[in-house]
């Protein structure tokens, strides 16, 4: 198979990184186009970004002489790639103009960004979850004018802790959840070094992330009607995001209420077994193992279990019977990785194998 080529749009900041690394030996897709800010036009990859790599991994040699282009010259970013990710730092109403104005030039759009998560003919797609939902691109295509061009986004990095869990419990039907979600400093787009005041520190407060974490999940569950998702109404989640002093991996403690009445066996059974259409497929950035469950009464860890499956697998832990809800757990999920451009990865591939990337 020829390769992809492919942009990042926003390659500058953290997820913008964190894409560069996951393209540099991508069996199917060739990253040729870098993109950011009017400010870092022009310069190097190296140069744009000037000691402000924030990964530990360090820069593949293959960008660093790349030549950044602007972002908002779409026409030109556009017109020798196949397709564009986006992970670009911007007001949400510009976010959504800029990928639509990408869209229209033939090039199809997938986004790490929230700016077009609730556009009602945009897919929100977990590829193990909801893959069924990309068939609203073919409204999303007629409303844009496009034959080949639109938006696929995925979802906020901290629900990828607890829905693959509740999805593999949904012939259970769960009602009702609570969720608290301890989030890493990288899902802000920092470091240690940048963010000097998260060392040794909790802020109990992450903007607008709270209502992501109780609406988003119901999207990923909702059906199409003509030329929307229309959202799920059930299981009702409450939910608190705390930040916490962790570089990279989002823990969520979650309850949960069901109107069938499972036993742990078949619960934990439901979770290991989960397999969705990146495993049937064998997607390059697939896990093997979507959910792993962990016996051990300390688990999972941040130190141990966030590079499950090379960051892309799920780790679920502490399944015990509750006094108000039914079951209680523990999840966790690598929040740069399968959390932002790890599941644009998976879902570029998904969208491929499903045949709505091409070659121009």
């Amino acid at each position: 198979m020829e390769k992809l080529k492919v942009a990042v749009l926003g390659a500058t900041g953290m997820v913008g990184q964190r894409f560069i690394t996951l393209l540099e030996n991508h069996p199917w897709f060739e990253l040729t186009t870098l993109a950011a800010s009017p400010r870092s036009a022009g310069l190097t990859y190296e140069e744009a970004v000037n000691g402000r790599w924030k990964l530990d991994i360090p820069m593949p040699e293959v960008v660093k002489k790349m030549v950044v282009k602007d972002v908002s010259k779409v026409e030109e970013v556009a017109k020798d790639v196949d397709f564009v990710f986006s992970a670009v730092d911007m007001k949400k109403d510009e976010i959504r103009a800029i990928e639509e104005a990408y869209a229209k030039t033939e090039t199809p759009v997938v986004s790490n960004n929230s700016a077009h998560r609730w556009t009602p003919d945009v897919p929100m797609v977990i590829p193990e979850i909801n893959p069924e939902h990309y068939k609203i691109i073919e409204a999303q295509r007629q409303r844009l004018g496009t034959t080949r061009g639109f938006i696929a986004v995925k979802p906020n990095c901290s629900i990828q802790s607890y829905t693959p869990a509740l999805s593999a419990w949904m012939e259970f039907e769960p009602y009702e959840v609570i969720v608290s979600t301890y989030q890493a400093i990288s899902g802000a787009g920092k470091n240690f070094e940048s963010w000097p005041e998260m060392v040794g520190n909790i802020i109990p407060y992450i903007g607008g992330e709270e209502e992501k974490s109780e609406k988003e999940p119901l999207r990923i569950w909702g059906h199409i009607e003509g030329s929307e998702i229309v959202p799920a109404e059930v299981p009702v989640i409450s939910s608190q995001c705390i930040r916490v002093p962790i570089l990279n991996g989002h823990t969520a403690t979650v309850f949960v209420k069901f109107r069938k009445n499972p036993s742990k066996e078949e619960l934990i059974d439901r979770l290991v077994n989960y397999k969705g259409l990146p495993q049937q497929y064998e997607l390059p950035s697939a896990p093997k193992q979507f959910i792993q469950y962990l016996e051990d009464d300390n688990r999972p860890q941040v130190k141990l279990d966030v590079n499950f499956e090379r960051g892309m697998g799920i780790s679920i832990g502490r399944l015990r019977e509750d006094t108000i809800y039914d079951w209680k757990f523990v999840g966790l999920s690598h929040n740069t990785l399968r959390g932002a451009a790890g599941g644009g990865v998976e879902s570029a591939e998904m969208l491929v194998k499903l045949g709505y990337i091409t070659k121009k």
